[in-house]
C-alpha cells in the first residue's frame, strides 16, 4: 500500500515537469538576445550594414541584436566563428561575397567550407563596383581607358583595395572582357587606393560604390562605369559596362546573413520573414541607399541557391587571376 502511494506520489511529482519541458522548448525565438558577428572591423560597409539591421531589429521587434565585430583575415575570422558556433539560431553573421564565395578559393587552408557549413538566411543588399578616376583625369569615358591600354598594354594602371578581393576580379574580368591588359595596383585596403588615385599616382581605382561615393559626390573622382547588370541607386547617371558594349557584364559584392549548418528551419524562417519586412519599408531602403548600396529581399531558398552558383563560378575566376593568399 505504501509502495502505492509513494508510486502514486512520484508520477504526480514528474507531471508538471513533464509538461514544463515543452512548454520551456516552444518558448518563442528569440528568447534571449542573438549575436550578430560581423566579420570585419567597426566603420567599414560591412559593420554599417550590419548595425543597421541590427539596430531595426531591436526596434521593431523589441528583439536584442547585439553586433560582434571579429575582424581579420579578409573576413574569414568572424565566418568561420560562425561555422563553429552551435546551431541555435543565437549566433548570425553578416557574410560577403568576398569571405563567403572568393575567400575558400583563395585561403589554402580555409577552416570552412560555406556551402556545408553555413545556411542562407537572408540576403540583405548587394553593391555595385564603380571604376573611378581622378577628377581632373585625360580618361573621359570607359573607352578612352580601352583605346589607352590597348595603344600601350600594362601602362594603364588601376588600384585595388587588395589581391583577390571581388573588387580586384572585376578589374580582372574586365581586362578579359574588353581583351586590354591594364595593371593592376594591390592596396592595403580602400583608404590607401583612394589617396594614389586622387592624387594622381594611379590612373584608375575599382571599388565598391559605398568607398567611393563621396568623393564622387565631392568632384574629386568621376565615375565611369558600374559593373552591375543594372544602374546604382546611388549613381544614377552612371552606366555600366554592359551597356557601354560588353553585354552580360555584371560583378557586385552581396551581403547577408547565414547561421550554422543544422539551425532549425523555423528560426530560419522567422529571422528571413522579419528581415524580409524590414528590406520592404521606405526607410530601411533609404538607409541603405544612402551608403551606396541596393537593398534586395530573397527567400532563404533563393539565396541560398545564389551561394551555391557564385561559389562554383568564383573557383575559375580566382584561378585564372592566379592570386592566393596562404
Amino acid at each position: 500500500m505504501i509502495r502505492r502511494h509513494f508510486g502514486t506520489l512520484a508520477i504526480a511529482l514528474a507531471l508538471p515537469l513533464a509538461i514544463a519541458a515543452p512548454l520551456a522548448h516552444a518558448q518563442p525565438y528569440p528568447a534571449k538576445p542573438v549575436r550578430m558577428i560581423v566579420p570585419f572591423p567597426p566603420g567599414g560597409g560591412t559593420d554599417i550594414l550590419a548595425r543597421l539591421v541590427a539596430q531595426k531589429l531591436t526596434e521593431a521587434k523589441h528583439w536584442t541584436v547585439v553586433p560582434d565585430n571579429r575582424g581579420g583575415a579578409g573576413g574569414t575570422i568572424g565566418i568561420a566563428e560562425a561555422a563553429r558556433a552551435a546551431p541555435t539560431g543565437y549566433d548570425i553573421v553578416m557574410g560577403q561575397k568576398d569571405n563567403m564565395v572568393v575567400a575558400p578559393w583563395l585561403y589554402k587552408n580555409l577552416s570552412y567550407n560555406p556551402v556545408k557549413d553555413l545556411t542562407a538566411v537572408a540576403h540583405v543588399a548587394y553593391t555595385p563596383v564603380v571604376i573611378v578616376t581622378q577628377a581632373d583625369s585625360k580618361y573621359k569615358t570607359l573607352d578612352d581607358v580601352v583605346k589607352a591600354a590597348r595603344a600601350a598594354p600594362d601602362t594603364v594602371t588601376y588600384g585595388s583595395p587588395g589581391n583577390g578581393t571581388t573588387i580586384h576580379l572585376a578589374g580582372e574580368i574586365f581586362n578579359g572582357a574588353a581583351k586590354i591588359k591594364m595593371r593592376h595596383v594591390p592596396y592595403k585596403g580602400s583608404n590607401a587606393a583612394m589617396m594614389d588615385v586622387l592624387a594622381g599616382n594611379v590612373d584608375l581605382m575599382v571599388s565598391s560604390v559605398p568607398s567611393a561615393l563621396a568623393q564622387i559626390k565631392a568632384g574629386k573622382l568621376r565615375p565611369l562605369a558600374v559593373t552591375s547588370a543594372k544602374r546604382s541607386s546611388s549613381l544614377p547617371d552612371t552606366p555600366t559596362v554592359a551597356e557601354l558594349g560588353y553585354k552580360g557584364f555584371d560583378v557586385s559584392t552581396w551581403y547577408g546573413l547565414f547561421v550554422p549548418a543544422k539551425t532549425p528551419k523555423d528560426v530560419i524562417a522567422t529571422l528571413n520573414t522579419e528581415v524580409n519586412k524590414l528590406l520592404a519599408t521606405p526607410e530601411m531602403k533609404a538607409a541603405i541607399v544612402a551608403q551606396g548600396a541596393e537593398p534586395q529581399s530573397m527567400t532563404p531558398e533563393q539565396f541560398g541557391a545564389l551561394l551555391k552558383t557564385d561559389y562554383e563560378k568564383w573557383e575559375g575566376i580566382v584561378k585564372a587571376s592566379g592570386a592566393t593568399i596562404e
